[in-house]
């Protein structure tokens, strides 16, 4: 029975649970006992919170037996990135400046996963402060792909994603400035959700105005990640970009997306892609033409996204970690530095014209999503890439100046301002998993859902497990 419980979906454990079929306490000793059999050779989970997690289980069943209401998460076992504060948890954001940092409050995504009445098992690992999408760092080490552990499970929530994969966990937080909660869903074939700016509102946060990074859901299927959605969700006035709607207009089922106009990209207008990626990807326009669909090859002009981009993350990597440069500049991760460095050296008349650019984008997008419901493109640029090669510098002969450029179908999409999945969909020759990107509209949080649980119930890809 155990080993059905960790691979059921959150949304059956979740009615079971209500139902009085299953106890809290059984789903989380399943789930342990899961850590404990395939933890120690993945590294997904580095801060393990077991006891805790078991009087919260033990809370949660003696509030069910006492009739009290529940939350929608009610007994599901989850876990929290490495960046997210968990109070009276550690939490270092992969950097040994944090090694032994303690916070004495929520990350506000703690904060709604608790009170929807998850049970946190504790931390998943993340590269030093979320940056690149390789999950190592000088605290915990790499995190392992559970299809291939020579390869990388992705960034830079690549311990939620493994843990995810592998059955460690039901649910899971992550965050997305440039693809960290797409890159490693595709690397690891599971769903991973780029919400609306706005749409999951973060506090703290160094730049609370800014719309580059977001909090967002992840898990196995479509419809557990419109649960965890649906209590990521809603307005909260510490989020002054937070939007109104609540989180119960993401709960499943979904629904049908009726017939849509659908826009394939398989390179996002030019973007050099990996052959065994465009090869894994070949059948999708036809499984959507199949699901009634009509799909016509075309992309959205993103001329200037590039440099929005590395323009918009140096000045966030600059207002967050600027501070720390003069102190421990000899601790931090090089290519954080580098990041810190170029964001300190912007001028204003760098940030005009990357507002300017934006401003102008953005236009562009709102006419492209007027002639087409839905953008499909690939996640990653390159299948899941040997441990030991730290980031991309060369795709199909073209070589890349930065350790963020080889990400850019996934960078190009952040700075349209939009909403973006990824779900599974092939696998290269050698077993490797490959993910399709689903973009939608601005604030077309639930057509992206519903595309995407269309397309996942016709494929059924994510349900391949790895070879543990």
């Amino acid at each position: 029975m155990n080993d059905e419980l960790f691979w059921m979906t959150a949304t059956e454990l979740g009615a079971l649970i209500r139902g009085g079929d299953l106890s809290a306490r059984e789903v989380l000793e399943a789930h342990l006992a899961r850590i404990e059999a395939v933890n120690p050779d993945l590294n997904a989970i580095v801060t393990l919170t077991a006891d805790q997690a078991m009087r919260d289980a033990t809370a949660a069943d003696e509030a069910h037996a006492a009739g009290h209401p529940l939350g929608i998460l009610h007994g599901l076992p989850t876990a929290h990135k490495d960046l997210a504060a968990t109070k009276g948890v550690r939490t270092t954001l992969g950097s040994p400046i944090y090694a032994d940092y303690v916070p004495d409050h929520d990350a506000l995504v703690v904060e709604r996963a608790k009170a929807a009445g998850a049970i946190s098992v504790g931390k998943t690992n993340t590269p030093e402060f979320g940056a690149g999408s390789q999950t190592f760092n000088q605290v915990f080490g790499a995190t392992r792909n559970p299809y291939d552990t020579e390869r990388t499970c992705g960034g830079s929530s690549g311990g939620a994603a493994v843990g995810l994969a592998t059955g460690m966990v039901a649910i899971a937080d992550g965050s997305d400035m440039g693809g960290s909660l797409r890159n490693p869903a595709s690397f690891c074939n599971v769903v991973g959700f780029r919400p609306s700016p706005g749409r999951v509102p973060a506090w703290p946060k160094a730049t609370p105005w800014s719309r580059l990074s977001t909090d967002g859901p992840m898990a196995r299927t479509v419809d557990d990640v419109a649960l965890l959605l649906a209590a990521q969700a809603g307005p909260d006035p510490r989020s002054p970009i937070a939007l109104e709607t609540p989180g119960s207009a993401f709960l499943p089922p979904l629904a049908d997306p009726g017939r849509l106009r659908v826009a394939w990209a398989p390179d996002l207008g030019g973007l050099p892609i990996d052959r065994e990626v465009t090869a894994a990807l070949a059948g999708v326009p036809g499984i959507f033409e199949e699901l009634g669909h009509r799909v016509d090859e075309s992309a959205p002009d993103l001329e200037g996204a590039m440099g929005i981009f590395d323009t918009l993350r140096a000045w966030n990597f600059a207002m967050t970690h600027g501070g720390s440069i003069a102190e421990h500049r000899d601790r931090m991760k090089a290519t954080v530095v580098w990041n810190v460095e170029r964001g300190l050296q912007l001028s204003m008349a760098d940030l005009q014209r990357a507002s300017r650019l934006q401003a102008a984008l953005y236009d562009r997008v709102v006419g492209f999503f007027r002639e087409f419901d839905v953008l499909l493109c690939p996640v990653t640029q390159v299948p899941p890439f040997d441990m030991d090669t730290e980031y991309v510098s060369e795709i199909e002969g073209q070589r890349f100046s930065t350790y963020i450029e080889w990400m850019r179908v996934c960078t190009d999409v952040t700075v349209m301002n939009v909403p973006a999945i990824s779900v599974p969909a092939g696998f290269t020759e050698g077993g490797l998993p490959i993910g399709l990107q689903i973009v939608g509209p601005p604030r077309g949080d639930r057509r992206v859902l519903e595309v995407a649980k269309q397309f996942e119930s016709a494929t059924q890809v994510g349900r391949r497990r790895p070879p543990l």
